[in-house]
């Protein structure tokens, strides 16, 4: 009688009653119960947590894209100086705005992610748009100076000679320097550079481009070597070209760049449909890259007798260096470098600039 109770009470073998196997099965069964409901609570909170963060993200973002446009706004109207500064704090809200978004990719959905990318975008041509209206850009000296030539020459009437005053004019602005802003001409006090040149060497001395916008746009294979510190420098559709610049006090804007070396130290760079260009570079804050492939970026390294008193003048601090931190306005993603730019590694970068032109 027990030998058969015990076979009913342990058919396994195991020492085990029938009642403490169901009792086991029950605690296992309900262990699996609360590791489902804590399983559930925890994706929960989980998703609850990046609603919030999503929710979090696009009040901040749309606070700071309103405060960009307002601040793109302020400038109409508003004098050359102002719209200068205004475009410098915009510009650094708008690097700001796209380190968050950098950073909140991981949490955000697809639509928020697209959605925000075409807002900086449409951000980035609304500066655009801004800076080309508020700080246009002036023409060069020589234009007056060949109407001035022409209005000299012309006759004076049926038969007349061209009066002395108005030939010494027209010879005053033909031996003018090319290139060079002329100081009659109330258009173009400012600005100075070269254009529309091929396979020559150009230089411009630290009298000639000390605190004014030089542009140079439209060179093909040229050498250029810029001593002195200008207020900004514009750089458009250059091909093939070596351009050297001293310390810029404000900021470096290049526009359809390709197959080039520049040099400068600036404090600011936005740098636009650049294809493989190499850059060595100073710049106190960020570099910006935007449609861009191919850019390879190293420290600054040209050098020329005067380089310490333009740094002096420039205001940029010779201490700071961000060359080599490049935010690029096509590649948003988080933890993944670029693959639009690179570090030129140091077996590769140019010392021997030859800085010494002639004339110099």
């Amino acid at each position: 009688m027990d030998a058969v109770t015990g076979v009913k009470q342990d058919p396994d073998g195991t020492g085990e009653s029938n009642a403490d196997k169901v009792t086991k099965r029950l605690q296992k069964r309900h262990r699996t119960r609360l590791e489902d409901v804590e399983r559930r609570k925890e994706a929960k909170e989980s998703e609850s947590v990046a609603e919030e963060k999503s929710g979090y993200f696009l009040s901040t973002f749309n606070a700071e894209r309103a405060s960009i446009e307002e601040l793109a706004s302020s400038c109409a109207g508003a004098d050359r100086a102002a719209v200068t500064r205004t475009l410098e704090e915009a510009t650094a809200k708008m690097l700001q705005l796209q380190k968050f978004l950098s950073d909140s990719v991981a949490f955000l959905t697809q639509y928020d992610l697209r959605t925000a990318q075409a807002d900086l975008q449409k951000l980035q041509r609304t500066l655009a748009e801004t800076r080309e209206e508020g700080l246009p850009k002036k023409k060069f000296g020589f234009r007056a100076r060949s109407k001035a030539t022409d209005q000299a020459s012309a006759p004076g009437g049926s038969g007349s000679a061209t009066s002395p005053a108005a030939a010494a004019a027209a010879a005053a602005a033909a031996a003018a320097p090319s290139g060079n802003a002329n100081p009659g001409a109330a258009a173009a006090p400012e600005q100075c550079g070269f254009s529309n040149m091929d396979g020559v060497s150009l230089t411009k001395t630290a009298e000639e481009i000390r605190k004014r916008d030089v542009l140079l746009t439209h060179l093909t294979g040229c050498r250029v070597r810029l001593f002195g510190s200008p207020s900004t420098l514009h750089l458009k559709h250059i091909d093939g070209c070596e351009i050297l610049c001293g310390p810029v006090s404000g900021s470096v804007f290049v526009d359809r760049c390709r197959n080039s070396t520049l040099a400068f130290p600036c404090q600011q760079l936005r740098t636009h449909n650049a294809t493989d260009t190499r850059v060595y570079l100073h710049v106190t804050s960020r570099a910006i890259v935007e449609d861009c492939r191919g850019v390879s970026v190293a420290p600054f390294s040209w050098s020329y007798p005067t380089l310490e008193e333009d740094f002096l003048a420039s205001g940029l601090d010779r201490g700071r260096n961000n060359w080599s931190e490049v935010d690029d306005f096509n590649w948003l993603a988080a933890g993944t470098p670029s693959p639009n730019w690179t570090v030129i590694p140091e077996a590769d970068r140019k010392t021997d600039w030859d800085a010494c032109v002639e004339g110099q």
